[in-house]
C-alpha cells in the first residue's frame, strides 16, 4: 500500500531532479560453474547513460556509439525494461535515454543487461527510489528477454546489487549478495560474436546424475569459498563439467587461455557468460598482469583482435550521479 502511495504521489506532481547519468557495469556471468545463478560485476568496462524525466509522455532513446542498435523502446533492451517498469506507474510522464555503450553486445560481458539495468536504476532513482532492488531486477528481465529469448538475472543482479550474488530462484525472485576477498580479474575479450541465444541452443537438455552432482559440488563449494575467503576452496570450486565443454569450442584458444593462466598463478576462470570473453580470477594484481600477457601473446598468434582488461570487483553496482542544472 506504501508503495502504491508513492507511485501515485510521482504520478501526479513533478519532480526535483530531471536527469540522472548512470556507469552501468559490466558483468561476468555463470563464474564457471553457476550457470544462470552466480555473476558478480567489474569496475571496467562500463556504458554511461543518461536519462531525463519529461512531461512528454513516451520513451525516447538516442546511442551515442558505434553499435547501431536499435531506438524503438520496444526493440531495444533499455526501452522494453523501462516500458516494463511503467506499467506499475500511474503517469503521465515520459523518458528521453541517451547511452554510451563502451560494453560492446555479443562480447559476453553483460552488455544487454547492463543497458537494462542501468536504466531503471536511473529511472528508480529520478522516481525518488520507489522500488526495491528486486522490483528492479524484475523490471531488467524483460531486457534480457529480449536479447535472449530467456528471463535471467545473472547478469542483472550483481549491476543492480553490487558485487558477487546468487540468484537461488527466478519465479520467484530470491537474490542473494555473497561477499568475498579481493581478487583482480583478467579479461580477454577476442572479436568474435557469440550471440547468448546461439549459445543456449547449443546446451545439452540433459545431464548425467555423476555430472550434476559433481557441479553441485563445485557451485557450492565457491560459493562458500567466496563467503570464507578461502583462495584454496574457490580455485578448487572453477570447474564446470557441463556447459564449458560445448561453449568452449565456439570460442578460438580457449583452452589455451585457461590452461596457461592456472599454471601462471590464477586462481582459475573460464567462459564470461555465453563468451567469447574469458576471465581469470587472481588473488593479486601482478598475477592478473601476467595472465593478461598470456591472453595478448595467445591471440596475437592468432590474428584475431581483441581487447583485455585487467580489474576488479565492483562492489558499489551501477553508479548514479546527479546532474546539476
Amino acid at each position: 500500500m506504501q508503495k502504491q502511495e508513492q507511485i501515485e504521489n510521482v504520478s501526479s506532481s513533478p519532480l526535483g531532479i530531471s536527469s540522472v547519468t548512470v556507469h552501468a557495469p559490466a558483468t561476468i556471468a555463470n563464474l564457471v560453474c553457476g550457470f544462470d545463478v552466480l555473476g558478480l560485476a567489474l569496475n571496467d568496462p562500463y556504458d554511461v547513460m543518461k536519462l531525463s524525466i519529461s512531461e512528454t509522455p513516451g520513451i525516447r532513446i538516442q546511442h551515442n556509439d558505434v553499435y547501431n542498435l536499435p531506438t524503438i523502446p520496444e526493440q531495444n533492451v533499455a526501452g522494453v525494461s523501462l516500458l516494463e517498469m511503467m506499467q506499475e506507474l500511474d503517469s503521465h510522464y515520459g523518458f528521453d535515454l541517451v547511452i554510451e555503450k563502451h560494453i560492446k553486445p555479443g562480447s559476453g560481458l553483460g552488455s544487454s543487461a547492463a543497458s537494462a539495468a542501468g536504466v531503471v536504476v536511473a529511472a528508480n532513482h529520478l522516481l525518488g527510489n520507489i522500488f526495491s532492488k528486486e522490483d528492479l531486477v524484475r523490471f531488467a528481465m524483460a531486457g534480457e528477454k529480449l536479447a535472449s529469448g530467456v528471463k535471467h538475472a545473472d547478469n542483472i543482479s550483481p549491476g543492480i546489487y553490487g558485487g558477487i550474488t546468487l540468484i537461488r530462484s527466478i519465479f520467484p525472485l530470491d537474490i542473494v549478495s555473497l561477499t568475498a576477498p579481493p581478487m583482480y580479474v583478467a579479461v580477454v575479450h577476442p572479436q568474435i560474436e557469440v550471440k547468448t541465444s546461439d549459445a543456449r541452443e547449443i546446451l545439452r537438455k540433459e545431464v548425467l546424475l555423476k555430472d550434476a552432482i559433481k557441479q553441485w559440488g563445485n557451485i557450492a563449494g565457491l560459493v562458500a569459498g567466496f563467503m570464507k575467503n578461502d583462495y584454496g576452496l574457490i580455485s578448487r570450486s572453477l570447474e564446470d563439467v557441463i556447459i564449458e565443454p560445448v561453449r568452449s569450442m565456439l570460442i578460438p584458444g580457449f583452452d589455451d587461455v585457461k590452461k596457461k593462466s592456472v599454471d601462471a598463478g590464477a586462481l582459475g576462470g573460464g567462459i564470461s557468460g555465453s563468451g567469447p570473453s574469458i576471465f581469470m580470477l587472481c588473488e593479486e594484481k601482478n598475477t592478473a598482469l601476467k595472465v593478461e600477457k598470456i591472453m595478448k601473446d595467445i591471440y596475437d598468434n592468432t590474428g584475431l583482435k581483441y581487447h583485455t582488461y585487467v580489474t576488479t570487483i565492483n562492489n558499489e553496482g551501477i553508479k548514479v550521479e546527479v546532474n546539476n542544472h
